[in-house]
């Protein structure tokens, strides 16, 4: 670990106004940041078969789309689920096959080192559920391995255990129009026409199209699901056509005037499938809408183009603004007065999904995305209420308003535990990741020690109040959730480092007396795993591994998580954690560029932890930007001995 000082007076200021003028520089026009979110090749796969099915292949840059996925490609012949991963077999599926939907011939270098990559793992028979489900769609995987989804679980009322807005919010909105696509179970023809039997390692004439068998008690859903298929294949399906209708409705209501359906892509994707096999013409206003809001969600350059899972506008703008006054400068500034005002006009005053379980508010939260009515979320609302509370506008009333009435709807959304989820209140019914259909584990929306800590902070930093009950009963879910090592869990980021990041920095402001011991216990856990080049890594690994938390190569994005828990910790504690601080503030001095910015490889972002990671690209700017501000105004710096 280095031991020289390099955090001068000097080098500390020229690196923040380096950051400041960087992000400065990227605003756009109305007043937003907007970075790109990178997931895996898999969601431009699907927008390439989307498109097939459809038939609106030449509205894509074919081309550069296959420039992309052989870019993202490693040698092993796989393509990866986060970076560094080693491949992932139902990515690298999904892309073989969009090669091949794209006239890519299996005798292709590329296809061959595909195929032993995939061979060698399984082949199709081994992917996830959802892969098998894009196969089926033109016939290359039996629908009769897809686990079955009745359409009468549209017409189960919201009292009743188990309905729709028991689900996550994603996962509803992807398992709606699947109702009806999973009734119907086309098999669309595609230009070119393609099987894939190569990936079938046991042969095309041996593949056993079952779901699989886990040997305990949730074995039970396979049975029903038998009993499913039954009724499908008699006819003995009961309220099959009103489920349907009714399925249609609700995709239907969902859509946003940009064409967006919840603002990730496979709600997008799953609608406009759903639309397809009810036979939907593609003029059709509401279909030309929802392609182009999938268009909108592409980033194309001069020889590529790929699709985002989702658009974080809001997110980054209120971190930005954040950063900006968090590193000293006036919250008066144009710019940042100007992206205020624009997260104001954000501001969603629609009742939406929430609505359902939490019929006690009234709306005012914020969403993630440009559009998005239907679904905002706790987390970017506490980040967008302290990023408004820190700066100055010129209608001071709006504002004081604005964060009164997202308050108030944040309170409402507690759930039982104590703790606050992303998207609903109590959504929690662990069953369901039991379930075939389930086997990315991300069919619920419990709450968690990450969102919690991040409405805590909030009401400490902001100096807002809710009822004292709730705040008590808050603060004790977050302590229960501290790991016995001091850590905590990180759902939305990657991973212990994110969650003990959070929830330091949501004590330190809220109760730093009386967690002091809390806190103490998670600034040592982040001291431990500190890298010897001075930062901080985490790999995605670590969801799948507890023997890998708090371990990775050094990230500008993890090690500024850890530098704010520390920072905010010694400020609030009597907690020493000087060297730690000094040194990871030197990596970050170390490894800034000359522009301003940060560069980073690694996924830091989680979308399912073990399943599906993201990588946002302000994140290496934004953090780093918070932590070097934070230490340029904390006692740690002003008494730091190399000044």
């Amino acid at each position: 670990m280095p031991t020289k000082n390099r955090a001068t007076q000097q080098t500390v200021a020229e690196a923040i106004a380096c950051s400041q003028n960087y992000l400065l520089s990227i605003q756009y026009p109305d007043g937003y940041w907007w970075g790109e979110l990178e997931s895996n090749v898999t969601i431009t796969a699907e927008v390439v078969l989307l498109h097939k099915i459809w038939g609106t292949e030449r509205s894509i840059p074919q081309e550069k789309i296959q420039n992309y996925l052989r870019s993202q490609q490693r040698e092993h012949g796989g393509w990866e689920l986060f970076y560094g991963d080693g491949g992932e077999l139902s990515t690298s599926v999904e892309a073989y096959l969009a090669l091949r939907l794209l006239g890519v011939s299996p005798e292709d270098p590329a296809l061959v080192s595909a195929k032993h990559f995939i061979r060698q793992r399984g082949g199709i028979s081994k992917t996830r559920i959802f892969t098998k489900l894009h196969l089926a769609l033109i016939g290359c995987y039996q629908w009769r391995g897809i686990p079955s989804l009745p359409p009468w679980i549209m017409l189960l009322p919201n009292e009743f255990p188990v309905n729709i807005y028991e689900m996550s919010s994603w996962a509803r909105g992807s398992t709606v129009p699947l109702l009806i696509v999973c009734d119907r179970q086309p098999v669309f023809k595609t230009d070119p026409a393609i099987n894939l039997d190569e990936l079938y390692p046991e042969g095309i004439n041996n593949v056993r199209y079952e779901l699989p068998c886990n040997n305990n008690w949730t074995d039970i859903f396979l049975a029903l699901d038998e009993g499913f298929k039954f009724a499908e294949a008699h006819n003995l399906v009961p309220f099959r056509e009103q489920g349907i209708a009714a399925a249609e409705k609700w995709v239907l209501e969902r859509q946003e005037a940009t064409g967006d359906w919840g603002g990730i892509i496979p709600a997008m994707l799953n609608s406009m499938l759903a639309l397809r096999t009810l036979n939907y013409n593609a003029d059709d206003p509401i279909v030309r809408r929802g392609l182009q809001a999938i268009a909108n969600f592409a980033i194309e350059t001069e020889d590529s183009y790929r699709i985002q899972p989702c658009v974080s506008p809001v997110w980054d703008t209120a971190w930005c603004l954040r950063a900006f006054v968090e590193s000293g400068m006036n919250p008066q500034h144009s710019a940042v007065v100007k992206g205020g005002e624009w997260l104001l006009d954000k501001q969603i005053f629609d009742y939406g999904d929430w609505a359902v379980k939490n019929n006690r508010a009234t709306p005012g939260g914020w969403a993630f995305e440009f559009d998005n009515r239907f679904y905002p979320d706790v987390d970017d609302s506490a980040v967008v209420v302290m990023a408004l509370a820190g700066i100055e506008l010129p209608d001071k009333a709006i504002k004081r308003q604005a964060i009164a009435r997202c308050l108030g709807w944040i309170a409402s959304m507690q759930c039982k535990p104590g703790g606050w989820a992303a998207f609903d209140v109590d959504n929690d019914l662990d069953l369901l990741n039991s379930i075939p259909y389930g086997d990315l584990k991300a069919m619920i929306d419990p709450n968690t020690a990450d969102v919690t800590a991040r409405v805590l902070e909030m009401l400490g930093k902001c100096d807002l109040t809710i009822d004292e009950k709730q705040f008590n009963k808050a603060i004790a879910y977050l302590l229960v959730e501290q790991e016995p090592d001091g850590s905590w869990f990180g759902r939305w980021g990657v991973n212990y480092i994110y969650g003990t990041s959070g929830a330091l920095s949501a004590l330190t402001v809220i109760a730093p007396e009386a967690c002091k011991a809390n806190i103490n216990r998670g600034a040592i856990w982040l001291v431990s795993c500190q890298n010897h080049d001075g930062g901080w890594g985490e790999s995605c690994q670590s969801y799948q591994n507890a023997a890998l938390k708090g371990k990775g190569l050094s990230t500008a994005s993890q090690t500024a998580w850890a530098l704010i828990g520390l920072i905010d910790a010694m400020n609030a504690t009597e907690f020493d954690a000087r060297q730690a601080i000094s040194t990871g503030i030197n990596y970050l001095l170390a490894t800034q560029q000359s522009d301003g910015t940060w560069n980073e490889a690694e996924f830091t972002g989680t979308g399912f932890p073990c399943h599906f990671y993201l990588k946002y690209h302000l994140y290496q700017q934004y953090f780093p930007l918070i932590a070097l501000g934070k230490y340029y105004k904390s006692k740690i710096y002003k008494n730091d001995k190399g000044i």
